[in-house]
């Protein structure tokens, strides 16, 4: 019998289309482990709208202890207007926030790659976008999000902006490493010119580069970087900045894809990894089979590469997505007039055929070398 590597993964579906877009990724996930001789032990559990349905909470304890547990968590979209009425601390979106506090995910990554067969889809020029291939590094634990003291009265109210050597320091670290794996440029973002706090943030990025040399550190004002995004989103590789920062560019880097629905994410921290999609729950398509499931298609591949160190497997679950892409094949959201429109099922399973290709295709030529 062969030997296979075995990794835990908590799985948590979500709402509205999130079962079915996790089930295509699921099914994705075992294709390529087996071809990669690697097992999977999955833990399904409850997150979001369906676990307040269910418990009357956005995510019990026993949950987030199987996700401490877990190599790996797969988390699908959450919430929906089902839940709207529900006070702020009991909405499903709290769910998420609190898997990300528990397992201390201090930096999230959200790529915004331009596949070409979609170039068209973006409201830039199909010049401006084509080969953008950007990575948004978000620090997502610290900032004026979580900065106390924080409050209001019915005169004023009050935020904090506050940040911590060890804060910025392996956000850099992260960066940079990332860098290393891509074009070996990172943009570090910021407000030094007005506020004390990016002063520091700079400061920090700029004494971590110096363990980093052959990587190249440039640095933009935020507002001077949203500009340049839709401009000239060619000249970026890897942007590291800080939460709030992080959470406007990351949108406004992921719309120029053309789909939102297309990208995934990752949420990392020291020992753990969460991976979700960045689309929201759809949930008037719900059960329908029109869900687009690329984007957790793509989580699982960030997954390969960032938490099991197999960076092959990436490479060939993404470029099976754009493979199939440019062939003309496309869930309804992201269809055109000469689009050939799949189901979600059908979508997986044209993934998955062309990985199986991609795959057979690389082992007959490592036999013949």
């Amino acid at each position: 019998m062969e030997n296979h590597t075995m990794y835990k993964i908590a799985v948590l579906s979500g709402d509205g289309i999130g079962p079915e877009v996790m089930d295509a990724a699921l099914d994705v996930l075992r294709v390529v482990g087996d071809k990669n001789k690697i097992k999977f032990e999955l833990t399904k559990g409850l997150a979001g709208g369906c676990s307040i349905d269910e418990y009357g909470t956005p995510i019990t304890d026993e949950v987030l202890e199987m996700c401490k547990n877990s190599d790996a968590v797969l988390l699908g979209a959450v919430g929906g207007s089902k839940w709207d009425g529900l006070p702020q601390k009991q909405k499903p979106e709290k769910g998420l926030l609190k898997v990300r506090e528990t397992l201390e995910l201090y930096s999230n990554l959200r790529p915004a790659t331009i596949f070409p067969a979609l170039a068209d889809a973006s409201a830039l020029k199909r010049e401006v976008v084509l080969g953008a291939d950007i990575m948004v590094v978000r620090e997502l634990t610290g900032g004026i999000y979580f900065g106390e003291p924080r409050g209001h009265n019915e005169k004023e109210a009050w935020n904090t902006l506050r940040y911590k050597y060890h804060e910025v320091e392996r956000i850099a670290k992260t960066a940079f490493e990332l860098a290393k794996t891509r074009g070996g440029h990172v943009t570090s973002v910021h407000k030094a010119n007005v506020l004390e706090s990016s002063q520091f943030w700079r400061e920090v990025v700029e004494n971590i580069h110096t363990n980093y040399p052959d990587i190249t550190l440039d640095e933009m004002y935020v507002d001077n970087a949203a500009m340049q995004l839709v401009r000239d989103p060619k000249q970026f590789d890897v942007i590291v900045t800080q939460n709030m920062f992080g959470d406007i560019l990351s949108d406004i880097a992921a719309m120029i894809t053309g789909s939102l629905g297309m990208l995934p994410s990752a949420s990392i921290g020291e020992r753990h990894a969460l991976y979700e999609p960045v689309h929201g729950t759809a949930p008037e398509i719900a059960g329908q089979e029109k869900a687009n499931p690329l984007a957790m298609i793509g989580s699982v591949a960030m997954m390969f590469n960032i938490s099991f160190g197999y960076p092959e497997a990436e490479k060939d679950i993404n470029n099976s997505i754009e493979e199939i892409l440019n062939k003309g094949y496309r869930t309804e959201d992201i269809a055109s007039k000469e689009s050939k429109i799949v189901s979600t099922g059908e979508m997986k399973d044209l993934i998955i055929e062309e990985i199986e290709k991609q795959m057979s295709f690389r082992q007959t030529k490592q036999i013949a070398i």
